[in-house]
């Protein structure tokens, strides 16, 4: 059954939850009394679909419904979670609140984006207190997966389990705030550094490019995917992370930073900063800085799934939840996804060595569904290609939907082949096709033999039909 979420307040921020939910198979249901809301979101949403699918290897849920409501109470009809993305003033969010809760299901989970106010704070004039919740995202809500998910003791232990699986189950990590503090976890990190960088600028020891650079060619790729404290503790090498402290420890003492002593951010001040963002970035348009800034997680984060590591495990894990089962029929739809940015080569297309991979995935699905799965290659049995031909006819480009359609031509004893075509999902165009011979393989000895007697009568099955089909 679809399930429904409401969103209140259609910013950057709502408009990124819109398309986290709608893109995981829920219906959206959008209030936001801006005139301009709905061009907005849906400016949003078409960066969404052209990045969260390049994430996984496969189609994500057929995405839900998106309707624009003229009332709060009209939004949160049949919603059973509501996403709060208002400004940041707490009278507003009240306001807000007593309106919702004199519409919305008494189950629902209202959950409030806010950066820097305490669940209390929000729950303090509200009818059913125990509904409300922080759901703290970070921008681009749609490819970012942390979300500061703070309670406080009025919140039933179901109600923070619920709203845990409801985003784990849209690809999201939900990090519990049991203390409630101003501005949870990460936003005091970051209003840390951006501190220190006000002074730097101010004392005209560095421009705002010069402190990007310094953190996306160093620290910021390693927080990227250790974290602070893992990353000091490989600094601290083999004696650990009792060594980094002992070494580095007496640093704190020291005068290297003005954390503390805040600088005054004058008229001044801010057109200085103003001015210096725009020399760094003005040539490029909000919309390419966010495809820039989207192509560049994507890379990562798919660097990450590769690796088993933080966001990747993540993607992996989420991945499996809404991975098709496939039927016998041929041709089996092997392979339904989105082409990937760094598939894509210095001429704009596809790179003929991702075609191998796209056909190799196609064969994995296959031996998945003959039973020739994970734990069977774990028992020590799997399927080599002993030869591939393949034949690109045109080209494919980064964002395009394609899937592979795939007969087993031969399937006896050792052997098992099949005939691969990838197509343009949108239009049938035949892409590139593959002729993929394999053969099963112990993988102790590394030599061919028999598959075990479920696999082959699997095998033999399929290339029966497929032949008579």
């Amino acid at each position: 059954m679809t399930k429904t979420a409401a969103i209140i307040g259609g910013g950057v921020i709502g408009g990124g939850w819109a398309a986290r939910f709608l893109l995981n198979g829920w219906d959206v249901r959008v209030f936001d009394p801006d005139p301009e809301a709905e061009r907005k979101i849906n400016e949003v949403l078409g960066n969404a679909r052209h990045a969260l699918p390049m994430l996984y290897d496969i189609a994500l849920p057929r995405e839900g419904r998106l309707s624009f409501h003229a009332s709060m109470s009209e939004a949160v009809a049949g919603a059973s979670w509501i996403q709060e993305s208002v400004p940041e003033r707490l009278a507003l969010k009240r306001k807000v609140y007593q309106t919702l809760q004199e519409h919305c299901d008494a189950g629902a989970i209202i959950g409030s984006s806010t950066s820097g106010f305490k669940p209390s704070e929000l729950q303090g004039c509200a009818t059913r207190p125990e509904q409300i919740v922080v759901t703290h995202p970070f921008n681009p809500v749609y490819l970012l997966p942390l979300i500061e998910l703070v309670t406080t003791d009025k919140n039933s232990a179901g109600l923070v389990a619920r709203a845990s699986d409801t985003l784990t189950a849209l690809g999201l990590y939900p990090l519990h705030v049991n203390k409630e503090i101003d501005a949870h976890i990460a936003d005091r990190f970051l209003e840390a550094v951006w501190r220190e960088a006000l002074w730097l600028i101010k004392d005209g020891i560095a421009t705002t490019e010069e402190i990007d650079n310094a953190i996306r060619y160093g620290f910021g790729l390693r927080w990227g995917q250790m974290g602070l404290f893992e990353t000091y503790r490989v600094a601290g090498g083999e004696a650990g992370m009792k060594h980094f402290i002992d070494q580095f420890g007496p640093c704190l003492s020291w005068p290297w930073t003005k954390l503390m002593d805040v600088p005054e951010l004058t008229d001044e001040l801010a057109q200085m900063i103003a001015d210096q963002s725009d020399a760094q970035s003005g040539h490029l348009s909000i919309r390419e800085l966010e495809r820039k800034r989207d192509n560049n997680l994507i890379a990562m984060m798919r660097a990450l799934r590769q690796q088993g590591n933080a966001a990747g495990r993540l993607i992996n894990d989420h991945q499996v939840t809404f991975r098709p089962v496939l039927s016998d029929d041929p041709p089996i739809i092997s392979v339904r996804r989105v082409i990937p940015a760094d598939w894509t080569d210095y001429n704009g297309h596809m790179n003929e060595g991702r075609y191998g991979q796209l056909f190799s995935d196609a064969a994995d699905a296959v031996m998945t569904h003959v039973g020739a799965d994970a734990a069977y290659i774990e028992a020590g049995n799997s399927y080599f290609t002993a030869e591939i031909t393949i034949k690109f006819l045109a080209e494919a480009q980064a964002g395009e939907h394609v899937i592979v359609e795939t007969r087993v031509t031969e399937g006896a004893g050792k052997k098992l082949r099949c005939y691969h075509e990838m197509k343009r999902e949108n239009d049938g165009e035949l892409l590139a096709t593959s002729d993929q011979f394999m053969l099963h393989v112990n993988l102790e000895t590394r030599k061919s033999c028999d598959p075990l007697p479920e696999v082959l009568a699997r095998v033999e099955a399929l290339a029966t039909l497929h032949k008579e089909a």
